[in-house]
């Protein structure tokens, strides 16, 4: 659709000579009209008579609502009289509105009274746009009217949206069916929706002075959508530009940094103790291959290798250097690294930002950026690169290699990955701090992964996004062929922003990082095991064909416990063909359950587990298993893990690949049952039948938004 910018920017000019943030009804009127969004006819009044008189003109009923740049909020000011059906209760609104605003705001600014055609029937929604800190423009849908902050049933994605976004958001409120006709109800044209949705979200994508737009109520019916609100906020102070370099420039200084051939430790010491010794004996004892060179004023060598002075005394080429000297000497020690042309520092030294000292670590960023020299960190533990025997941290070594790359803001998040990791025997490809994040940050990573061979999924602790729209844009791109998971820290606690719009007072909550995510195609993890047992599982996992997920079971109350995880993880419940359920039947006793569940009951032999399986990994109508196994003499934990195992060796060895978890409730001896299942690549987990389901979804929601169901 074509928009009819021109007249939108001449009321935008108009505003900012006035010098005011708000556009009164008759500029909001002239925004909806150039970007085609229905709004009632509507007039202002100066006076009761002329309130009378357009009344009428009108047509009764209307609704009468108060015209003042200080008074946002109509209906906390007693603003708004609906059902006008005569030109007498017309006077007598037009009076009553004037003495609320008086004595809500003594000396109110009034410049009249707004008239309007009153709408009624169909559904009241929200549509709106705001300005978020991070994501920058998003649109948001919800249900509308006067309970929309109390009822915040809202979602929201990035501006501009598409028109497959809007509809995926009239869908994506709990409210949906009301959308669809409840009751007898008509729906809502859908179509109609959508195209307001996305003339909202081009107008703040157009005209970033836009800071909040309110569309509330939308009146959404069978036959159109008419906007009966309309709010919009303004500030024309020109936005702090966002330091980007393009995705080349990335990619050359990550590769640098990520994968080194030369590597130099600034602050190396000779002592025990001492974070450059750490960091000398991490390098060195976890077998990395390129050239090491200490950087220390006063000795000759560090563990046997020669010292330098400076960076710049090395004869050869550098690719990183690693910080490991106080914070106050970080700055000269980067001026030289940017003469010697070095394209990456890692930055261990807390001392910036994170204690109040922003003036230092804007100043280590202004000596990077004048010397092109990309800043990990500071405050950070360094950075594994397990395919290169890369160990530039002062932390715990870790070298078994793997496809999962893992990210955190947080040293102690830090520790617990690799911690985590060695009690997994995960392999990992890189493990990285990102610290303060003054300049790479997440997507300079995902940059990266993107294109590592040595990495297949992603994982990032975030605590904060300091440019999420181009995490969300290279998300998008990179979660397409890799699974991205992140687990957002600080959820609960977003909401303490002041708002001054509908639309801004709903985005002080969660919602805007958790649609914004999903609509970049990212795996959100709500807990920090459950982030690091997606990228231990996701891996392991095939890719599913279709949605026709099938429990095996060897206990009933596994089975239902089994299928309430599934319907939390999005998962759906094949619905068993006759054929076979009869085939099913075959195997398990006339007392167990075909169906799905399919439950054999406890007292069967190993015979029927496997059996079960084997058919399960047969049939293609079935894309995905989940098997519940209970602990009986009968089948003891490690003859079930092995016949299992044995099911799925034969099905992979004839070219089936499908999903397989499994949930091992009994004793202590399920504990080595699940190793032996995890180590032949098939997520296993005792005493819990969660786990599974939901790295098993984690997956389905990848393979969802990659395009690949």
């Amino acid at each position: 659709m074509s928009y009819d910018r021109a007249s939108v920017r001449a009321v935008l000019d108009r505003v900012k000579a006035e010098g005011r943030g708000s556009l009164n009804p008759a500029e909001c009127r002239a925004l909806c009209t150039a970007y085609g969004i229905a709004i009632p006819r509507e007039a202002i009044a100066a006076s009761a008579r002329d309130a009378a008189r357009m009344a009428a003109e009108l047509g009764f009923p209307v609704v009468m609502k108060v015209v003042s740049p200080e008074i946002l909020h109509k209906t906390d000011a007693g603003g708004v009289v609906v059902g006008v059906k005569s030109a007498a209760e017309a006077e007598a609104a037009y009076a009553t509105i004037v003495r609320n605003a008086n004595a809500y705001k003594p000396g109110v600014r009034l410049e009249g009274v707004q008239i309007q055609q009153m709408l009624s029937g169909g559904c009241e929604v929200l549509v709106g746009a705001l300005t978020d800190p991070s994501f920058g423009k998003v649109v948001a849908f919800g249900l509308g009217g006067i309970l929309v902050e109390v009822l915040k049933d809202v979602t929201f994605r990035l501006a501009p949206a598409s028109e497959t976004d809007a509809l995926a958001m009239l869908d994506g409120i709990a409210a949906a069916e009301i959308l669809r006709g409840v009751r007898g109800g008509a729906a809502v044209d859908r179509a109609a929706l959508a195209r307001i949705i996305v003339a909202v979200s081009n107008l703040a994508a157009d005209f970033p002075e836009i800071t909040e737009l309110d569309l509330n109520p939308v009146f959404a019916r069978a036959d159109g959508a008419t906007a009966a609100d309309v709010r919009v906020l303004v500030d024309f102070a020109s936005p702090k530009e966002r330091y980007r370099p393009s995705q080349e420039e990335i990619l050359r200084a990550m590769n640098r940094i990520m994968r080194p051939d030369a590597v130099a430790v600034i602050g190396a010491s000779p002592e025990d103790g001492k974070i450059g010794n750490s960091v000398m004996k991490n390098l060195i004892n976890g077998g990395y291959a390129g050239a090491i060179y200490p950087i220390h004023p006063k000795v000759p060598e560090v563990l046997g290798r020669r010292a330098y002075k400076s960076v710049k005394e090395v004869p050869g080429k550098i690719d990183v250097a690693v910080f490991a000297i106080p914070a106050p000497l970080v700055a000269g020690a980067l001026k030289e690294c940017g003469e010697k042309q070095i394209p990456g520092a890692v930055l261990i030294p807390s001392g910036f930002a994170e204690t109040g000292n922003v003036e230092l670590q804007e100043q280590i960023v202004a000596i990077a950026r004048a010397y092109n020299v990309r800043l990990m960190g500071p405050n950070i533990y360094g950075f594994y690169y397990t395919h290169k025997n890369l160990c530039a941290t002062f932390c715990t070594p870790y070298d078994l290699k793997g496809t999962a790359a893992l990210s955190s803001q947080s040293g102690g998040v830090g520790m617990a990955i690799i911690g985590f990791s060695r009690s997994a025997k995960m392999g990992v490809s890189a493990i990285v701090g990102l610290g303060n994040k003054s300049d790479i940050d997440e997507d300079d990573l995902l940059t990266f992964f993107e294109q590592d061979p040595n990495t297949q999924v992603i994982a990032m602790h975030v605590e904060d996004l300091k440019d999420g729209r181009s995490f969300a844009e290279v998300a998008r791109r990179v979660s397409a062929k890799k699974p991205v998971i992140v687990l957002k820290a600080g959820r609960t606690a977003l909401g303490a922003r002041a708002a001054q719009s509908h639309t801004a007072a709903l985005a002080g909550n969660d919602r805007i990082y958790d649609d914004v995510l999903r609509q970049s195609g990212v795996v959100r993890a709500m807990s920090l095991g459950d982030m690091l047992e997606f990228a231990r599982c996701l891996p392991l996992i095939p890719t599913p064909k279709g949605e026709n997920v099938l429990i095996i079971t060897g206990a009933g109350g596994s089975g239902v416990l089994l299928s309430d995880a599934c319907v939390d993880n999005g998962l759906g419940l094949m619905a068993m063909p006759a054929d076979l359920d009869a085939a099913f039947r075959k195997f398990i006793p006339p007392f167990g359950a075909a169906g799905n569940p399919v439950d054999i009951t406890g007292g069967e032999p190993p015979t029927t587990y496997q059996n079960t399986i084997r058919l399960g990994l047969a049939d293609e109508r079935i894309h995905a298993l989940i098997l519940g196994y209970w602990h009986t003499i009968i089948t003891p934990p490690m003859v079930f893990a092995k016949l299992a195992a044995e099911a799925v060796e034969e099905a992979r060895a004839r070219g089936i690949h499908k999903p397989i978890v499994a949930s091992l409730v009994g004793d202590v001896e399920v504990e080595q049952a699940c190793e032996y299942l995890f180590d032949r690549g098939i997520p296993a987990y005792a005493y819990t039948t969660e786990k599974p389901v939901a790295v098993l979804g984690a997956k389905y929601r990848w393979a969802r938004a990659a395009g690949l169901l």
